[in-house]
């Protein structure tokens, strides 16, 4: 039997992320589950090879009125006891600190990151990211780091862009997985926030995007590699 990836969705965009097109290339099921529409989340089996937590509109510190995020947040835990590989996008990644006891929230100077920007490996980063990486972001909501987490990376507007947790558990408040057509859809969308404090307008963000975007997606895809394997 393959080999799977669990991959936890917060949207109903289309499947065409780069974690999707690793786990087919690298002969992964790409296993999309989505229990913000009220699918359950089973147990991690032997066949499971690591999990993905995407981004999303939910505020992780509103678990009562979002209740599918004590189940993730139980999935999470499970998945780490375990030894499964885990990855948090945006929201995942805050989903993670909050499970480890780390403050979550908007920033006081109420600045936003909505374009593409600039993360820099931090002295602990290691083979993680060796040189600074131009990567689309989407928040305004931040996360501190949990008590013994490893701080991977950072940019202007936000310290804390990156963390780990042991060898299997990463947590990225960026998108490596975003592809132009993803960010493209970003833009279009009634919630884009231009005009907010941080947020590039759009020629910018065009720019930056197609400048970077292969650069970021070669160096996502190996990471993936190493923390996935092969299927």
């Amino acid at each position: 039997m393959a080999r799977w990836l669990a991959l936890i969705r917060h949207g109903d965009d289309p499947p065409d992320d780069r974690v999707v097109t690793f786990a087919v290339r690298n002969g992964f099921v790409p296993r999309i589950l989505k229990p913000f529409r009220g699918e359950a989340l089973g147990r991690p089996d032997a066949d499971l090879a690591g999990t993905v937590i995407y981004g999303g509109p939910f505020e992780v510190y509103r678990e009562d009125d979002f209740p599918f995020l004590h189940d993730e947040a139980r999935w999470i835990g499970d998945c780490m006891a375990a030894g499964v590989p885990v990855l948090g996008l945006c929201q995942g990644a805050q989903q993670i600190a909050r499970l480890h006891g780390a403050h979550v929230g908007p920033p006081e100077s109420g600045v936003q990151e909505f374009g593409c920007y600039r993360i820099t490996p931090t002295a602990a980063a290691g083979d993680f990211l060796t040189a600074p990486l131009w990567a689309p972001e989407r928040h305004f909501h931040g996360f501190d780091l949990p008590d013994g987490a490893v701080h991977l990376a950072e940019s202007a507007l936000y310290p804390h862009q990156a963390f780990r947790i042991g060898t299997r558990t990463y947590a990225l408040q960026f998108h490596p997985e975003v592809t132009i057509e993803g960010f493209r859809r970003w833009q279009a969308a009634a919630t884009a926030t231009y005009g907010k404090p941080g947020v590039q307008s759009p020629a910018e963000q065009d720019a930056l995007i197609h400048a970077h975007d292969r650069a970021q997606a070669d160096w996502f895809y190996d990471f993936l590699g190493r923390l996935f394997g092969r299927g």
